[in-house]
C-alpha cells in the first residue's frame, strides 16, 4: 500500500498538444460517467444468495498498493484460498513482497465480513506452505451484518484534502477497538506536534523516493489517466480518483514527466497532512509473512471502521518504505525497534472517484 500519488497535472498540458489532434485524442478517452458506472458494478450490494464469485468480488475490493490487486484466488469444496499473485510485484518501492501480503490480508479481512454477512462464517489461517497463501474456511451459522461489512463499497482511499475538524475521543476509541487484531499493535497520533513529525518523515522519505529513478519509473508504469485506459486495465491509480484531471492515455506519461516535481509534491504531503486531524501506524510484532497479513486484516478494518463513521483515510508509507527511516518513526510511535508497516492520515473530507477493479474471472487461478 505505497501512497496514492495525487499527480499535478495542470491545464498546461492541453498545450503540449496541437489542437486537431487533442479534440480526437480527447474524444477517444472516454467519460468519468462511463468510468463511474462500470466501477459501480464492481461495488453493487452483495446478494442474498451468493455465489463463491461475489465474495471475490468483495474482497477484491480491498486496499493494495498501487492499486496492483496481487491476489488470485483459488476455490475448494468448503475454502477459498486468497494466494500471492507475484506477477503484480512493485520490486522497488516493496522489495521483499510486505505491501503485497498486507494487501492480502485486506481482502482476506473483506471477505470475512462478507461471508459471515451471508451466513457463510469462517475463519481465516496463513498457510506457509502455499506460497504465503490465506485460507478462508467456509462453515455455516446465523448471518452477521456489521457496520464494517456495510462499508465495505465505500471504503476508498481518499487522497486529497480534509477539513481538518478533530475526531471525537469516542470514535477514535471505535476506530482501535475495530482494528484491534492480535499481534498488531496500533498507534493513533492525534498530538499535532507528533503528527508534524511524521509529516517530517513522510517529506524526507518522499524526497528519497523521488529522487530515485527506478521507483518514478516503477509508479508510472501503474499511473492511468483517461476514463477509457483505466477501464480496460482495471487497476493502477486514476488520476481522477487523486483530485486530478483526466487526460489521454498518450499524453498523461507526458505530463507526468514534465508536472511530478520533488517540491511541489512535498508542498502537497505538508498540506493534506496539516488538513488531517489523526495519522495511524500499524507495527506488527513479528517481522515475517504471516504478521504482514494480520496488519493487513487491522488496518483494513481501521479504514471501514473510519468510513462508517463517515471518516476518509489515505496511506502516507514513505517512512516505512524507506528502510533508514524506519527506525525513527518506530521511536516517535513509542516502539523502538520494531518495523513499522502501515501508517494512515485520516480525517473528514470529499468523495472521489472510486478505483477500478478488474473483472472477477480474472482474478481466479
Amino acid at each position: 500500500m505505497t501512497t496514492r500519488r495525487n499527480i499535478l497535472l495542470g491545464g498546461g498540458a492541453l498545450a503540449i498538444a496541437g489542437a486537431g489532434t487533442a479534440y480526437a485524442a480527447f474524444r477517444g478517452m472516454g467519460s468519468l460517467d462511463e468510468y463511474e458506472a462500470s466501477v459501480a458494478a464492481a461495488r453493487a450490494a452483495l446478494r442474498q444468495t451468493p455465489e463463491i464469485a461475489d465474495f471475490v468480488r468483495f474482497a477484491a475490493l480491498a486496499a493494495s498498493g498501487h492499486n496492483t490487486q496481487p491476489w488470485k484466488f483459488r476455490v475448494g469444496a468448503s475454502r477459498l484460498d486468497i494466494r500471492p499473485d507475484f506477477s503484480r510485484r512493485t520490486p522497488v518501492v516493496d522489495p521483499d513482497d510486505h505491501h503485497l501480503f498486507v494487501s492480502l490480508g485486506c481482502a482476506a479481512e473483506n471477505l470475512a465480513l462478507a461471508s459471515a454477512a451471508r451466513g457463510r462464517p469462517g475463519h481465516l489461517h496463513f498457510d506457509p506452505s502455499n506460497d504465503g497463501a490465506v485460507v478462508f474456511e467456509f462453515s455455516s451459522g446465523q448471518a452477521t451484518v456489521s457496520e464494517l461489512f456495510d462499508a465495505i463499497p465505500r471504503r476508498q482511499s481518499s487522497r486529497t484534502d480534509y477539513d481538518g475538524k478533530p475526531v471525537s475521543g469516542a470514535d477514535l476509541e471505535k476506530l482501535a477497538v475495530a482494528a484491534a487484531v492480535p499481534g498488531v499493535d496500533l498507534v493513533l497520533a492525534t498530538d499535532r506536534p507528533q503528527i508534524d513529525r511524521i509529516r517530517d518523515l513522510v517529506i524526507a522519505g518522499n524526497s528519497a523516493q523521488m529522487a530515485d529513478k527506478a521507483f518514478v519509473r516503477e509508479l508510472k508504469t501503474w499511473l492511468r489517466f483517461s476514463p477509457r485506459q483505466a477501464i480496460e486495465m482495471g487497476d493502477g491509480l486514476f488520476s481522477a480518483s487523486s483530485g486530478g484531471p483526466t487526460l489521454p492515455a498518450w499524453l498523461g506519461p507526458r505530463v507526468f514527466e514534465w508536472a511530478f516535481k520533488a517540491d511541489a509534491e512535498n508542498d502537497k504531503y505538508a498540506r493534506q497532512i496539516a488538513s488531517s486531524p489523526g495519522v495511524a501506524v500499524f507495527v506488527a510484532r513479528q517481522e515475517d509473512r504471516e504478521h504482514w497479513v494480520l496488519t493487513g486484516r487491522a488496518c483494513q478494518r481501521f479504514a471501514l471502521q473510519a468510513t462508517a463513521l463517515g471518516l476518509k483515510c489515505a496511506f502516507i508509507n514513505q517512512p516505512v518504505e524507506v528502510a533508514r527511516l524506519r527506525p525513527d518513526l518506530a521511536s516517535l510511535v513509542g516502539l523502538p525497534g520494531r518495523r513499522p508497516d502501515i501508517v494512515m492520515r485520516f480525517g473528514y473530507g470529499p468523495a472521489l472517484p472510486f478505483s477500478a477493479r478488474r473483472p472477477v474471472v480474472t482474478l481466479l487461478a
